[in-house]
């Protein structure tokens, strides 16, 4: 794997220091509320993990699968729920919690989807944003890095369903996307 990466461009403790930081402000956020974390899974587990140990007051966890990318590297546009919720979101406090946010559409339509459902809020975390990829109107609500427009792996983050155990997150070598 390692030779596959191109450069690292955040390492592992600058990961943590930045899940903690969001941590923190989630924390003061939802003093007093009915927080449910939903983790979009699969990218978002690594972070996920991290996220709700740094927050510390109490919350509830659901995980959510989708599936917008396929094996290729530009979402297809269309999602498609693989995992739906466990949870009853009627007077939830709802944080969707992201690996990376770029062209928004997954979100957008996941959190369309839930607004259905009543929850008393929802807003949406992610560690990694794109923002040069957005095309649709969508903002992260908590974000911890702002990442240039190349494609990114490690700590959740994948081409193919590899690369996601690196502890830290690096650029993935052109060749190996582009065969």
């Amino acid at each position: 794997m390692e030779q596959d990466i191109a450069r690292v461009l955040y390492s592992e403790e600058y990961l943590r220091e930045a899940v903690q930081k969001i941590g923190k402000q989630i924390s003061e956020d939802y003093k007093g509320k009915n927080l449910l974390m939903v983790s979009v899974l699969k990218g978002s587990v690594v972070f996920m993990a991290d996220l709700m140990r740094a927050v510390t007051i109490p919350c509830s966890i659901d995980f959510m699968s989708v599936s917008s990318y396929g094996s290729g590297t530009k979402t297809s546009g269309v999602v498609r729920i693989l995992k739906d919720l466990d949870n009853d979101l009627n007077g939830k406090d709802l944080l969707l919690v992201e690996d990376i946010l770029d062209s928004g559409m997954t979100l957008s339509y996941i959190r369309e989807m839930l607004q259905q459902r009543n929850p008393s809020s929802i807003r949406l975390c992610t560690l990694f944003d794109k923002p040069e990829r957005r095309s649709v109107d969508i903002q992260a609500d908590y974000s911890g890095i702002c990442v240039p427009d190349e494609f990114i792996v490690g700590y959740g983050l994948d081409y193919d369903e590899k690369y996601r155990n690196l502890p830290y997150v690096g650029v993935l070598k052109p060749e190996v996307y582009t065969k």
